[in-house]
């Protein structure tokens, strides 16, 4: 038995209703999602830190964050891990014609903007005749709002849509005028277009001042004991 397979039985024996642990049992597709998540976000934090030994177990914990998805879809006869992969392997193929077929890249960047084009094409291919897809479709809610924001900024701009970010300066004064969550909103976006523009990331820049300021924080409060 390799490795996934053996990782699959495990969990297909914590699952199981007379043999397995009571607390997986009661899970759901729902419960679960916050940890996917998190330990997303974990993966994240591992790589800032430069750990590999940390990486390689919150790999393990988003990976089981898959199986334990594939296990609960597999008990309701929706589809299970090998489908999973399946599927991902296809669209891996699919979306690498250079790699795999006859198209030719020139470069990262190309490569990214003939991605976003087959993701578009995926995108009509899934909606009916009567029902035409939108360029902002697939724009998961559950993302972090600045990196949504920034998404949805790309989004608009590839498809050259009429609708614009506020501008950071008329944004900011409107803010400070009414100091509401409104103003507050379109201030924020505004930032995320700024960063945009300027080919950042508004989502990690946001992070690493966090990271800044509690560093700082933290040596005052050693200082003070």
């Amino acid at each position: 038995m390799d490795a996934m397979e053996r990782l699959l039985a495990i969990m297909a024996r914590l699952r199981d209703p007379a043999r397995g642990c009571p607390w997986d049992v009661e899970q759901s597709f729902e419960t679960i999602a916050p940890h996917t998540v998190e330990e997303a976000y974990e993966v994240d934090d591992a790589i800032r830190r430069g750990d590999m030994e940390a990486l390689r177990e919150e790999l393990g914990d988003l990976l089981l964050q898959v199986v334990f998805h594939a296990q609960m879809a597999s008990e309701q006869n929706l589809f299970d891990f090998r489908a999973v992969a399946e599927t991902l392997s296809d669209k891996l193929v699919r979306r690498h014609p250079h790699v795999f077929g006859d198209a030719e890249v020139k470069s990262a960047e190309e490569q990214l903007r003939h991605w976003e084009d087959l993701k578009a094409q995926e995108r009509a291919e899934k909606h009916a005749a009567d029902a035409p897809p939108s360029a902002l479709d697939g724009v998961a809610l559950g993302l972090p709002a600045l990196l949504r924001a920034q998404k949805l900024l790309r989004r608009v701009h590839r498809a050259e849509l009429a609708a614009e970010a506020p501008a950071l300066d008329a944004a900011w004064q409107a803010h400070r005028a009414s100091a509401s969550a409104e103003s507050l909103g379109a201030l924020l976006l505004a930032l995320a277009a700024e960063a945009s523009r300027a080919g950042l990331d508004a989502e990690r820049a946001l992070r690493e001042a966090s990271a800044a300021f509690e560093a700082a924080a933290r040596e005052v409060e050693a200082k003070r004991r």
